[in-house]
């Protein structure tokens, strides 16, 4: 029953776990009686100590002594650790030569995940911490507490850009064109490699920088003592050695060893002792596993309770006590400590973890893709190459031939130029990155380019509820009192079982403290002297909260959480618990979460006090988004930790469909392994979802083929946030959650994540449209020089044909900022879908150039109308229907950007030119055979202007006739679906063996002899009642 509450005074408590007088002492004693090696050493350790603490100066073991305490203490072995001076600034110059090496001196310095930080260095004072003058000393040795990659080097970064198997080809080209003194065509094929490089590197760049100034609004926290103040800095400020505060809430941001509570001002010295008690029990500094039970016992109680899911797959919170180490990204869940960090970022466990596999850079499906596309081109340039020269025999044409540009070696250059796309690398690796900024306007960071891509093809979106669906504004609706309870004292009672940290205050406590201010009576009885000996947070074993609290001597235990958790302990009669779970029942079905209210005083029974509704409303533009998101070909699951008539209420509202189960059937159900999964493909949404489950239904959609994007914002996300095909951290997820993801949201709701989808399909599309494009200006001109080199032994000078190259990649550039539509179905790459539509449209193409070819050996001149050249009026039809390919290929379902446009044009007028003033046509150019005869061919290339625009009325006219042509391909259904993967593929023999092969469990025991046996069993588990 409630107290009787008045006015009392509080006193304050001695701090439990205080080190009692010679305790030390104490130690030693106990430790020399047992051990004759650590009586030893403590003898020693003592004299040492009485020496260091005489006073006197004529002691003859001063010096002495002082000098073997400095050995031991500065001893490194070279073969166990790497100490300060390996990382030292100043100990080896840089050669000159030797630019690209990071760093101005120390060359050769170990990795920063190796660095192991000087004892020396964690001996800081918590109250002072260290001055702004130590911490940059310290950073020239840790380096900055990040996870990031090594800076990248702009040099290299910008030489990337002319590595490659197409890139590789273009410098083949250079280099004969050296060979044969072709000064010309080997400087603009230079100038064609230095373009891609410097617009690919300067546009990564500008991206980059955009994504990078996003990056800053979720960069970590961490509040430290430095100069004797506390502050709050950027994690990556911190350095070894760094007093930082650890609290209810916050992430770690470094390893870190305990050194006591925030409130216990004394707690310092009983650290130093523990500390020398652990030395001790081990005089050589073994390091005692944190599992072995015999290792050293822990003195006092747990000051923190830390969230390692993340890590080590625990579920529940685990305890932490003076001198353990938190480690780096792991959460506390419950308490406030000093701590030392022992580790920054990169040689943390976790950093060194991560180093394992930094070497190992993710290219992805993309990168796949793009060497598919360039090796198939090789092959063929190789293939056209071989029927040139072919022809070329037949012919007898010379391998080289100063007076003649028909001879077999300037067949392969002209060919090596045309066949392999300069700048199919870059424009599709610029695409991306300026894609990531469009993205990132949109408060969605994007980790990694290759995200993009899998975002573009996800089918599946399984979301959270709280935040992303729901509006995360919880409220507080009618509570329901079992009958003779005061409400007023519920209400008191849910408060106490609440986190009391205001300053990262759980939204469930929020809103149940908050609520206090329409009860004043159950505020006025929190705050007359109540003290909190013991505060469990909540776990999803127990599925509850506890507090153990004081006042006026009587010991109260409060306990708030899962209806069934917390009737369970109490000793209600049966009409009580049907009343009760009818009324949990009845707030689910209307979509509100109930919060069951207990407490127990003393020993005595848990009394049930009744229960809070908590209604959490639907975003007002989520059932658009969920329905527009369905229109797109995605299929939206909802993931939820409520129970299931709230999750079933949710989706009824959202229009989201009511086929919700309970998570227990993905991991604990009977049914057989093809069931389970066509269960998970089916199913709209699941209830009382934990981490793990969310990894099953990734793994699960995975193997039947599905593209999967998942959610998360917590810790123990983590783990599915990586296994899935696209990991999103939504908006105020943790620094865990986060570095897990693909991509961070900076914005709630399903919405932004529905915009990014087609923000990525668009980024898609462009990249689409650039290869088949890309793809077909190769085989036209492939085609038609080969034929007319064979047929008509005519080919395209050198000199025009790199200006056509130089020309397609000038009018291309703009294409990372057309406006590209979005396919209403998740995209794939299709890669024989786009190969048949390439090779069509560069067979058009070059049949479009034979037609204009075979006029102009019309007695009256064909096209030409006044005076015109064969070699410039080909140019200028290639250049003209090649650039005006990419309107065709980018689609007719948006407008095109005025970057493309622009672009375009201008390559034109500047093709125009070319042919109007005869630039590089070689006068008359040589004969073809049989050779034209008209007499309006000039004899110094120039064209005239009415001749011009006959070329474009007839480019403009073959362009319509190849848009006809590929709308027609593009609506063929058969052609549609080429090479597009089966989305929901069944192996019901393999699905079955796998979901029996997760029932399995290694089980050991020990025999009556002490031996170990193993056994293959069945997982048990202990279904709960409904």
């Amino acid at each position: 029953m409630a107290p009787n509450f008045r006015k009392i005074k509080a006193f304050g408590r001695q701090k439990k776990g205080a080190a009692p007088p010679g305790y030390i002492d104490t130690a030693i004693e106990e430790a020399s009686d047992h051990d004759l090696e650590a009586g030893s050493f403590l003898t020693e350790n003592t004299r040492n100590n009485t020496v260091e603490n005489n006073s006197q100066g004529d002691n003859p073991y001063l010096d002495e002594y002082r000098a073997l305490v400095r050995y031991v203490d500065t001893y490194r072995d070279p073969h166990a650790e790497v100490g300060e001076e390996d990382f030292s600034q100043e100990n080896e110059k840089r050669p000159w030569w030797a630019f690209w090496r990071g760093g101005k001196a120390g060359y050769a310095r170990a990795s920063l995940s190796d660095f192991e930080t000087p004892s020396d260095w964690l001996n800081t004072d918590i109250r002072d911490g260290l001055s702004s003058m130590e911490v940059e000393r310290r950073r020239k040795f840790s380096g900055w507490n990040e996870l990031a990659t090594e800076k990248e080097n702009m040099i290299l970064k910008f030489i990337g850009f002319f590595r490659g198997p197409v890139l590789y080809v273009m410098e083949v080209a250079v280099i004969i064109a050296l060979g044969m003194q072709d000064w010309l065509d080997a400087g603009i094929i230079i100038g064609i490699l230095l373009l891609n490089a410097v617009v690919g590197w300067y546009q990564e760049k500008q991206a980059a920088d955009v994504v990078a100034s996003l990056k800053g609004d979720i960069a970590m926290k961490a509040r430290v003592v430095r100069d004797g103040h506390e502050i709050e800095i950027k994690a990556r400020e911190l350095v070894p050695g760094d007093i930082i505060i650890i609290e209810e809430g916050h992430v770690v941001a470094g390893d870190a060893r305990l050194i006591c509570e925030y409130d216990n001002p004394n707690g310092q010295a009983q650290y130093q002792a523990e500390l020398t008690a652990q030395d001790v029990t081990s005089p050589r500094q073994e390091k005692f596993e944190e599992g072995d039970d015999e290792g050293t016992p822990h003195i006092g109680h747990a000051i923190v309770a830390i969230d390692q899911s993340a890590i080590t797959g625990e579920s529940l919170a685990v305890d932490k006590y003076m001198t353990d180490t938190v480690y780096y990204t792991t959460g506390c869940k419950r308490g406030k400590a000093y701590g030392v960090v022992t580790a920054g970022a990169q040689a943390s466990f976790v950093g060194k973890t991560a180093s394992l596999v930094q070497g190992a850079k993710d290219s992805g499906h993309f990168k796949a893709i793009m060497d598919s596309i360039g090796t198939t081109l090789l092959v063929l340039v190789v293939f056209w190459i071989l029927t040139a020269w072919i022809g070329g025999f037949y012919r007898n044409l010379h391998i080289v031939h100063e007076e003649s540009s028909n001879n077999l070696l300037t067949y392969a250059l002209i060919l090596l130029i045309i066949g392999v796309p300069v700048g199919l690398p870059v424009v599709t690796t610029t695409t991306l990155a300026v894609g990531a900024a469009y993205l990132a306007k949109e408060k969605a960071i994007v980790q990694k380019l290759t995200a993009i891509e899998s975002l573009a093809g996800v089918d599946i979106l399984c979301s959270d509820k709280t935040g992303t669906l729901t509006a995360n504004q919880l409220s507080v609706r009618e509570p329901f009192v079992m009958e003779g309870v005061d409400i007023n004292w519920m209400m008191a009672v849910a408060a106490l079982a609440s986190s009391h940290n205001i300053k990262a205050l759980d939204p469930i406590d929020k809103i149940t403290i908050l609520t206090l201010k329409r009860y004043p009576k159950a505020k006025e009885m929190i705050s007359e002297g109540w003290k909190t000996e013991k505060f469990t947070p909540f776990d999803p074993v127990s599925k509850r909260i506890t507090a153990v609290c004081t006042h006026q001597g009587v010991r109260y235990t409060c306990a708030k959480g899962a209806p069934k958790a917390v009737l369970a302990l109490t000793d209600c009669n049966e009409q009580q618990a049907a009343l009760f779970r009818e009324k949990a029942t009845e707030f689910a079905r209307r979509g509100f979460r109930s919060l069951a209210v207990a407490v127990q005083e003393e020993n005595g029974p848990w009394e049930m006090l009744g229960m809070i509704s908590l209604f959490d409303p639907p975003r007002s533009d989520t059932a658009q988004t969920i329905a527009e998101a369905q229109a797109l070909g995605l299929s939206v699951k909802m993931l939820t930790g409520d129970a299931i008539a709230i999750a079933k209420e949710t989706c009824r509202m959202l229009a989201l469909g009511t086929k919700v189960y309970n998570s227990d059937k993905l991991l604990h159900s009977d049914m057989a392994g093809t069931a389970i999964h066509d269960l998970c493909e089916r199913a709209d949404g699941f209830a009382e979802v934990f981490p793990e489950h969310k990894y099953q239904v990734v793994e699960m959609l995975q193997q039947r083929g599905h593209l999967t994007a998942m959610t998360g914002d917590g810790v123990n996300d983590a783990p599915s946030l990586k296994k899935s095909d696209c990991g999103i951290a939504v908006e105020g997820a943790t620094e865990a959650a986060q570095a897990a993801a693909d991509i961070v949201f900076l914005a709630p709701g399903l919405s932004t994540i529905v915009s990014a989808i087609k923000i990525s399909r668009q980024i898609f599309q462009r990249m689409k449209a650039y290869i088949q494009y890309r793809i077909a200006l190769c085989l036209h001109l492939e085609i038609y020089l080969v034929t007319s080199m064979i047929i008509i032994n005519e080919t395209i000078r050198a000199d025009l044909i790199v200006f056509l190259a130089l020309f397609a990649d000038l009018a291309t550039i703009a294409v990372a900022y057309d406006t590209a539509h979005y396919e209403k179905r998740p995209v794939e790459w299709q890669l024989p879908k786009i190969w048949i539509i390439s090779v069509v449209l560069g067979a058009l193409l070059a049949l479009g150039t034979w037609i204009l070819r075979g006029t102009l050996w019309l007695p009256g001149g064909g096209v030409v109308q006044d005076y015109g050249s064969i070699q410039e009026i080909i140019f200028l039809q290639v250049s003209l229907t090649e650039n005006w390919l990419i309107f065709v290929t980018r689609g007719f379902e948006t407008t095109p950007s005025w970057q493309l446009v622009s672009a375009i044009f201008g390559v034109d007028i500047l093709a125009s030119l070319f042919a109007g003033f005869g630039w590089f046509s070689g006068g008359a150019g040589e004969p073809s055979s049989p050779a034209s005869i008209s007499s309006k061919l000039s004899q110094n290339g120039a064209t005239d202007i009415l001749t011009i625009v006959v070329i474009w009325v007839y480019s403009i006219a073959c362009v319509i006739v190849i848009a006809i042509i590929y709308q027609m391909l593009t609506r063929m259904q058969r052609l549609n679906d080429l090479g597009r993967k089966k989305r929901s593929a069944q192996d019901t023999m393999m699905e079955n063996i796998l979901t029996h092969l997760s029932k399995v469990a290694l089980e050991h025991e020990r025999d009556e002899k002490g031996g170990d046996r193993f056994y293959i069993a069945q997982k048990q588990v202990v279904e709960e009642e409904e």
